[in-house]
């Protein structure tokens, strides 16, 4: 006992510190790693859960007796649908893809259980030529003797265009129609880029090629004037034409509302004959049941696209033939990139070559909705579809709201092109942009940069200094012997003279119903039509049609969105001004000699 006690010493203050900070640390390193694996467990088991279901949502869709198709067209409206099973923040019914929705108006036509369509089209997010190949399916729609009734508070004018296809268009009695025409405005950087001391050097060919010119002009030049005339002029064309057979009211008269603004009231609109009722979104309803025959107690089944499409499965012939759509939206740009959001040369061209070495695929539906982008990156792609060709593939291209510039570029290789009358194509040009910030780094914000180098041009681009006469001479030589290889791609693939693709060339942009009177397109026609012309020109009778590139699943996709999110979030807060921002952007991104389209275009 003696010698325990003498062995015994009290613990210091140090040492006792150094023990519990230590078992603090153990403890933490400890529990966090608990905590860890917990979450990675409990994330897995959410995973199988939410995969579980997804794919007892996608199959269990019912569609019941006395359902009406909920066509709601305000969302933005892309190429394809996003394929999501739960509604995130309502992000399922963002996510509008002109696929299902063709899909599901072609599949409710034959669907007994489905009585008609009821079509929300205040406004409608997508540009004219969607706009027009969604309004064409539902003319044919009608065609089933089923009813279509339109209803909104307000219509603004593409949504009005779009209702111009009901059996009956309703508008609220305090709401608003909208019928003014098109018009174009182009913003102007070169008093900002002065006043920022940043030089921009223009190099191009084509005298309406007039992406640049905002950078180096305060207002449009007289030939781009009158290109976009000449466009703007094009597009009301097919919707005068379509709301004047549909309303039965002349072109003469509708421009005549639109110039002295006529259509100032719900009860002008009724007087009119722009619309056929003034009603409340209740009374609209009690009409839809009177025309089922239901009573005012029962109800009505609505059923939204989105879950529509679920229920509409593919018809397979099982005959091992296949005809393929590929996709190709977006700005065209070099190297490897997510295809959701731009046409990706060596992303596209590997999942391209898949499909045309595929044996059962017997001809190619190339879906293109770009303004252009990189020409290097259009003649890869150009070269690709004549492998393709080679490979024994008929390759028909179907064009959607643009198929311009670098869009036209590997558009023109093929062995027939669709386009709608109101798609905005041709732009046959190139251009290159460098601007110089070195002014401006040394005269607003007091910033000099100086350098060495090996020779005499290694710093040409850095965007430190204007080029040299030498530098200047080369880039346009390089756009000159570009701009003669996009017009001889032209000539060869359309049969064209070049001198006269030349001449309606020159970066002129083009609605699809003049292009097709150039010779620059085949037939007006959409994404269906292109589809049966590839399978004559395959000569096949039974087929399948496969859809690439493969979408991603719901759940990579949630993933993968915050880029999009904060792209969206930016658009929302710049409003009005996200144009000029993005442009802007761009102007520093963009590298090589582009074939894009000289503007961006919005139609409301």
């Amino acid at each position: 006992m003696e010698q325990e006690e003498k062995n015994y010493q009290p613990e210091t203050r140090s040492r006792k510190f150094w023990r519990v900070v230590l078992g603090s640390m153990v403890g933490f390193v400890l529990a966090s790693m608990i905590t860890c694996i917990m979450g990675i467990l409990m994330m897995f088991a959410m995973v199988a859960t939410l995969q579980k279901s997804a794919s007892s949502m996608s199959s269990t869709v019912n569609v019941k007796e006395n359902s009406v198709l909920m066509l709601d067209l305000s969302s933005n409206i892309s190429e394809r649908a996003v394929e999501i099973p739960f509604n995130f923040g309502n992000y399922a019914d963002q996510s509008l893809g002109l696929d299902n929705i063709l899909k599901a108006i072609k599949a409710a036509a034959s669907d007994s259980k489905i009585e008609g369509i009821y079509l929300k089209s205040s406004t409608v997010g997508g540009s004219p030529a969607t706009v027009k190949a969604i309004r064409d399916a539902l003319m044919e729609f009608k065609k089933s003797g089923k009813f279509i009734y339109a209803y909104n508070d307000i219509y603004t004018q593409n949504g009005y265009y779009m209702a111009t296809v009901a059996d009956k268009i309703l508008l609220n009695p305090t709401g608003d129609l909208s019928i003014k025409g098109y018009a174009f405005q182009l913003m102007f950087y070169k008093n900002l880029l002065d006043k920022m001391d940043v030089e921009v050097q223009i190099f191009r060919h084509g005298q309406f090629k007039s992406a640049v010119e905002p950078y180096f002009l305060d207002k449009m030049s007289d030939a781009n004037r009158e290109q976009l005339s000449t466009l703007a002029n094009s597009l009301w064309t097919v919707y005068l034409q379509d709301v004047s057979k549909a309303r039965k009211i002349s072109v003469d008269q509708l421009n005549n509302i639109a110039d002295s603004m006529l259509c100032s009231s719900p009860q002008e609109a009724l007087k009119l004959k722009l619309v056929d009722k003034l009603a409340y979104s209740d009374e609209v309803e009690k009409m839809m049941k009177s025309k089922m025959n239901l009573g005012d107690n029962d109800k009505i089944n609505y059923i939204t696209v989105s879950q529509y499409a679920k229920s509409v499965a593919d018809k397979e012939n099982n005959s091992g033939m296949k005809v393929a759509v590929m996709y190709a939206y977006g700005e065209i740009s070099d190297g490897k990139g997510d295809s959701n959001r731009g046409i990706y040369s060596e992303t596209f061209i590997k999942e391209f070559r898949k499909v045309y070495k595929d044996n059962n695929v017997k001809a190619i539906v190339l879906r293109v909705n770009s303004p252009g982008g990189s020409a290097l990156a259009s003649e890869n792609i150009w070269h690709e579809i004549e492998n393709a060709k080679n490979a024994g593939k008929k390759v028909v291209v179907s064009m959607g709201d643009y198929a311009a510039s670098g869009g036209y570029y590997i558009s023109c290789n093929s062995d027939y092109i669709f386009a709608e009358p109101n798609t905005i194509t041709g732009s046959i040009g190139v251009f290159g942009m460098i601007p110089s910030v070195q002014n401006f780094l040394k005269n607003k914000i007091g910033i000099t940069v100086d350098q060495v180098g090996t020779n005499a041009h290694s710093d040409q681009g850095s965007l430190m200094r204007p080029l040299d006469a030498l530098e200047s001479e080369r880039m346009q030589a390089s756009i000159e012997q570009i701009y003669s290889t996009f017009t001889k791609r032209v000539a060869d693939g359309r049969h064209l003279d070049v001198a006269f693709v030349d001449s309606i060339g020159q970066g002129r942009v083009w609605a699809g119903s003049d292009a097709l009177r150039l010779g620059l397109v085949d037939k007006l026609g959409n994404i269906n039509d292109a589809i049966a012309k590839a399978a004559e020109l395959a000569q096949l009778d039974n087929y399948d049609v496969c859809y690439y590139p493969k979408q991603k699943d719901w759940f990579e996709m949630v993933f993968s969105m915050k880029d999009d999110a904060i792209e969206e979030a930016v658009r929302q807060k710049m409003g009005y001004f996200y144009p000029m921002f993005n442009d802007l952007q761009q102007v520093l991104e963009r590298e090589g000699v582009q074939a894009r389209m000289p503007m961006t275009i919005i139609i409301q």
